[in-house]
């Protein structure tokens, strides 16, 4: 499979996922508001779903695949699942120990990751309790990413990119038919991740099973395969997460804030649908496919193939960025100015939307760049760009949060976001593992181009269409989705133009095997 049909596969069904996120979190807005207790649940739902980017998803993906896939390549169908029975041993021991520890300890945790709730008693047993609920959702997540490491690295990303959907059904129904009987919504919803963690992992365990790589259970033992992996996860750990970890240093910063948590919260929800649908549904189909081309041998088919995936990911990224600048009101107040989420708080969620859009050009090529070093299964560089990178986020959260507030925050976090992007092309292009071919440069300047005619657009359609905003949600949705509309059409209109692309060779991609 192409990279082209493999990030398209990925990123509808994330598109799909994000869309049900979307009316998740319309529905939790509507519910808990921008108050006590979203507070409360998202700082509950963030560790543990942190805890799952930094040590599964990232880390371990970052790691476990390109050992995967390579051993793969390499020395063939058996030894790759022995690797990964091995692994999964090991990994299933840890995560228990650590899920155990977590919920026992809970009350001294919270302390170090939420130190603002400590003034207000109700919202910080409040908080340790959701969030003991919510916790043990990391092991059942972990093994999902092990899983889904090993469908990936044989071009299964189908059944992979669509366990988010789960999660989101899961959360919608507790809201609907579990919050009648519990204290709160959010106890409620606590209940529905944990859940989705369970219904996650037998939902891959079944397709592994029948792609026939699915690990059986064996005793742990600290084998050699084992051993090379832990020498990856460590740096991998902090090299591949670096983002989730500045988002993790603002909350704690913005848990001395009342409301700050959830606006920072349902601001970069937002931001994280183009990152979610593009970022990562391109780096995932990249990193097997470099790992395999590396250790094959075929440096300048790598090289290509990183060109078009960052290419890939600024011709959707870009046009975002631009109208998340131009038109983030008119996002937020129609996805979640409704119930218990007033007017004050959409004025400060888009507000932070915009500061966090700065930062999505730079996210989507560290993605790309992260995901070569991987393949070469360097973790070490990455980790030393990231602790530079979490040192000038934490400054500058303490500088700008005076003179800016949470907005400050945002803005922090993508500033070390560009840093982060840079250094990792810089130490890329010293080694000749990225260089900008002649087909990258000609695309990206018109890519260029065509996001700026689409700010025209869409600043000139939301003018006329302003009005329409103060309406009945029926009104609004309409008008977005004209907004929307009018953008899209101009934006494709300038890349046919500008021939950045072209109908028949898109259709050749797809054809492709």
């Amino acid at each position: 499979m192409n990279l082209l049909r493999a990030s398209a596969t990925i990123g509808s069904l994330t598109l799909l996922s994000r869309i049900l996120g979307f009316v998740r979190d319309m529905m939790i807005a509507t519910f808990l508001g921008a108050g006590m207790l979203s507070d409360a649940f998202l700082v509950a739902f963030k560790l543990p779903n942190f805890m799952r980017q930094l040590f599964a998803e990232g880390a371990f993906n970052a790691a476990f695949v390109p050992l995967y896939a390579g051993t793969r390549a390499t020395q063939g169908p058996d030894a790759a699942k022995k690797l990964a029975e091995e692994i999964h041993a090991v990994l299933l021991l840890v995560l228990i120990i650590v899920s155990a520890l977590g919920v026992i300890f809970m009350p001294q945790l919270m302390v170090v990751l939420a130190p603002g709730f400590d003034s207000d008693p109700e919202k910080y047993r409040l908080t340790v309790l959701l969030t003991r609920i919510t916790f043990p959702y990391m092991l059942f997540i972990s093994l999902v990413s092990l899983q889904g490491g090993i469908l990936n690295s044989i071009d299964k990303f189908a059944a992979v990119a669509a366990t988010p959907v789960i999660m989101n059904i899961c959360l919608i129904a507790a809201m609907l038919l579990v919050s009648p009987f519990t204290p709160t919504t959010a106890h409620a919803l606590a209940i529905g991740v944990m859940v989705s963690g369970i219904s996650q992992y037998f939902w891959l365990f079944y397709f592994c099973r029948r792609s026939g790589v699915g690990p059986r259970f064996v005793k742990p033992k600290l084998t050699a395969n084992v051993r090379r992996l832990l020498s990856l996860v460590g740096p991998a750990a902090l090299g591949s997460s670096v983002t989730q970890i500045n988002l993790v240093v603002n909350v704690i910063i913005a848990s001395h804030i009342a409301g700050a948590v959830s606006v920072l919260y349902y601001a970069v929800r937002i931001e994280e649908l183009p990152f979610g649908v593009i970022g990562i549904a391109v780096s995932t189909a990249l990193l097997p496919m470099l790992s395999r081309q590396i250790r094959e041998g075929k440096i300048e088919v790598a090289r290509h193939t990183q060109n078009r995936a960052l290419e890939l990911s600024l011709l959707f990224g870009i046009p975002a960025t631009v109208a998340l600048f131009v038109i983030p009101y008119p996002i937020v107040a129609v996805i979640y100015q409704h119930g218990a989420f007033t007017s004050a708080d959409t004025q400060a969620t888009f507000k932070t939307l915009i500061a966090y859009a700065i930062g999505l050009p730079p996210a989507l090529a560290v993605k790309i760049f992260a995901s070569t070093f991987y393949a070469n299964q360097d973790t070490k560089t990455p980790v030393r760009i990231a602790i530079a990178c979490v040192c000038i986020n934490l400054v500058l959260n303490l500088t700008l949060m005076g003179p800016m507030g949470y907005v400050g925050l945002a803005l922090s976090a993508s500033i070390a976001s560009w840093v982060n992007a840079l250094s990792l092309a810089h130490g890329l292009h010293k080694r000749t593992l990225f260089v900008m071919d002649a087909t990258f440069r000609f695309r990206m300047l018109r890519m260029m181009a065509s996001s700026l005619l689409l700010g025209g657009a869409l600043w000139a359609v939301y003018s006329v269409l302003k009005g329409y905003f103060q309406g009945a949600l029926i009104i609004k949705l309409l008008a977005l989705s004209l907004l929307i509309g009018a953008g899209m059409a101009v934006y494709g209109g300038a890349l046919l133009a500008f021939k950045v692309i072209n109908v028949s060779e898109m259709k050749g991609y797809f054809r492709r095997k």
